[in-house]
């Protein structure tokens, strides 16, 4: 028999999908045990229009980002964070949940605080072999710090608060049908599929290198491009062999099982999901420029493994990227073997128990 949760449960991340998504799994499972379920993230982020889907109340507070970078905004940080805190606090006191489980990303942090001012236990999920900024501030006000890989323990003193999980994963993305994806994308058997996944917010890099290489690459593929909000170039629309979208939900998991090779950013979901639905992909990290260098260290880390296949920045180019997707065409039935022999762990009901178990 089911069990039924009659708790108060809130959920917060933000910043980009991947502060978001894992959640996803979560939420649907505690839905079906009668859990109530509440979402709190910034007023115009991508976890607003992602957690839309989901059909669960939604609250908006106010965020600073923590910004690596000389910026004026910077002067602003500390007094959006006190002011987001302030809310959260507030929050917490109306909607009095039972604990909250955080997935990072600056929008994060002020409810975790808030959570913490309340005596309300929170659970932290890191995705990445190294702790984000957002994270390691807010590590000290949770009671439980449930990691994906085992490798990211040791950044942690006091290894009793902290739990190897894996990553909570969409289960839909299971059930993806390759039929369905041609039929979607009106596509052909005869001939590969290549998605190209240029990040939630969409890749400029990516999306144009991929547009001046459409020539080259529809030759030899039929082309599935995610390339981000308004990012969409009107005048390739009827290119044959090729299919642009913003951004895909339910559909993705068709497109997916129906792509024979896959170009992602280096996001420890987006990699994770790959490698438990064991496709082959090649990865395009964020270069320490752009970034904290997390998807540089989460690259190298599969790189080594042999799951995964390189283009990093410094090295890209619109014949780098042609050369690395025709090699990595021509070396897929190694890559699959490889793939074949991981299994990930799902860590869904693991993450459930630990919520159920602090829930006051």
């Amino acid at each position: 028999m089911r069990r039924v949760y009659m708790k108060r449960i809130m959920f917060t991340g933000g910043g980009s999908a991947g502060h978001v998504t894992p959640s996803f799994p979560l939420i649907q499972a505690l839905k079906n045990r009668g859990a109530s379920i509440f979402y709190c993230g910034s007023t115009q982020g991508i976890e607003r229009s992602l957690v839309q889907q989901l059909n669960i109340p939604y609250y908006a507070i106010t965020t600073g980002k923590l910004r690596r970078y000389w910026s004026f905004k910077n002067l602003l940080t500390p007094f959006q964070l006190l002011f987001g805190i302030v809310e959260s606090f507030l929050l917490c006191r109306k909607l009095k949940p039972n604990i909250i489980f955080s997935k990072g990303g600056f929008v994060a942090l002020p409810v975790v605080i808030g959570a913490y001012l309340n005596r309300i236990p929170v659970i932290i999920h890191e995705s990445d072999l190294t702790p984000g900024l957002a994270n390691r501030l807010s590590f000290p006000f949770a009671k439980l710090i449930c990691v994906t890989f085992p490798i990211t323990t040791k950044y942690f003193k006091n290894k009793n608060q902290v739990l190897v999980t894996g990553m909570p994963l969409r289960q839909f993305l299971y059930h993806g049908d390759r039929t369905q994806g041609l039929k979607f994308c009106r596509f052909t058997k005869e001939k590969p599929v290549l998605l190209v996944m240029a990040g939630g917010l969409g890749s400029v890099m990516i999306n144009d290198s991929i547009r001046r290489l459409l020539k080259s690459l529809t030759e030899k593929f039929q082309i599935i491009h995610l390339c981000g909000n308004g990012k969409l170039a009107q005048n390739l629309s009827a290119v044959p062999d090729y299919r642009q979208f913003e951004y895909l939900q339910i559909e993705l998991a068709h497109v997916l099982a129906c792509a024979d090779l896959v170009i992602s950013r280096a996001g420890a979901t987006s990699i994770y999901e790959l490698i438990a639905l064991r496709k082959p992909h090649i990865l395009l990290p964020l270069s320490r420029q752009a970034s904290r260098g997390d998807q540089i260290e989460n690259a190298d880390y599969f790189n080594k493994q042999g799951l995964s296949t390189v283009l990093y920045a410094e090295d890209f180019s619109d014949k780098k990227l042609l050369q690395t997707i025709f090699n990595s065409y021509e070396n897929l039935s190694c890559i699959k073997k490889k793939l074949a022999l991981v299994t990930p762990v799902e860590s869904t009901e693991i993450i459930l128990e630990k919520l159920m178990s602090l829930a006051s």
